[in-house]
């Protein structure tokens, strides 16, 4: 349903987005996870045809969004990061005017619109203008009104972005209920938990570049299992990565004068080890972490980096 092939995004010097490739199929959720600034809204923006592609080309249902942007967007719903809404208007008022502007009318116009205030569980308030709502409330009905002419791909930039747990839960179950019905979901997030919970296949980029791609269970066979041990304190350059040789099985990550991080199967037992050997090479150790294998010791070891707000 979706191929982007080759994306690379200018702005002067700064490459927001650089030669990415990813392919989206039909009642799946695909995700990007990043970091804030990592391009990822510049994608969405490119894919939905609000940003001018430097280079490459997105496929909408086949569609070229810059050579036939009017097909490729009737089959999209977009709901973006910033809230797409009018505060002085009622949910039913801001269901109206986007369902309008997709074409909806009459009866049809008013039994969507319906559906989705119950969905989204707006019924009780839906005449109340916008303004009045919580947060959650904002989240909820920005993303009925990117849902409500029941487009074939929905791309969802950051959609639970400073939402309270119930709204995220509640964000979540409508997220798959819409690749439920066969639609073809784009999930931004930099939230990792988010994008386990959620996605069937990821592209985690950082500073406009893929970094890893596939399903939850390729990304983390990257790790092959291993653990993550960041170690601070005081490491001295060199010495301590020619010490660590000596210990079977385990990878430097990242070594740098006062943090220390290390791939290795069952960390947790090979703590004494690890820590004799680095007292052997003139370290200080003053503080210790152990992370199972997760997308974000995904990140940390593709980047040498946590993924950051």
């Amino acid at each position: 349903m979706v191929r982007v092939d080759r994306l690379r995004k200018e702005y002067g010097d700064l490459v927001a987005v650089e030669e990415i490739s990813f392919e989206a199929e039909p009642g799946k959720i695909f995700g990007l996870l990043g970091p804030n600034g990592a391009g990822k809204s510049t994608i969405i923006g490119c894919m939905s045809g609000l940003l001018q592609p430097t280079a490459g080309v997105v496929h909408i249902l086949n569609h070229d969004v810059v050579r036939e942007p009017l097909a490729a967007k009737r089959q999209l719903g977009v709901v973006p990061q910033e809230l797409a809404l009018y505060d002085d208007l009622s949910a039913t008022e801001n269901l109206n005017f986007w369902g309008g502007a997709y074409g909806l009318r009459g009866g049809s116009l008013k039994q969507r619109v319906g559906e989705l205030l119950e969905l989204i569980g707006l019924q009780d308030r839906a005449k109340e203008p916008v303004k009045k709502y919580s947060g959650g409330m904002k989240r909820r009905l920005n993303f009925a009104c990117g849902i409500v002419h029941q487009p074939k791909v929905l791309l969802l930039d950051e959609p639970t972005v400073g939402v309270d747990p119930q709204s995220r839960v509640r964000l979540l179950d409508l997220v798959r209920e819409q690749a439920s019905t066969g639609t073809c979901v784009l999930y931004t997030t930099h939230y990792r938990e988010e994008a386990e919970a959620l996605c069937d296949r990821l592209a985690i980029v950082d500073h406009g570049k893929l970094i890893a791609s596939g399903s939850l269970a390729e990304l983390k066979a990257i790790l092959g299992e291993r653990d993550l041990l960041r170690l601070s304190g005081r490491f001295p350059d060199g010495e301590i990565t020619v010490a660590l040789h000596a210990l079977e099985g385990l990878e430097v990550v990242q070594a740098e004068e006062e943090l220390l991080t290390l791939a290795m199967r069952d960390a947790s037992e090979m703590l004494p080890e690890v820590f004799s050997v680095l007292e052997r090479a003139g370290a200080t150790i003053r503080e210790t972490t152990v992370t199972r294998p997760s997308l974000e010791t995904l990140f940390i070891k593709l980047t040498g980096k946590e993924l950051r707000e």
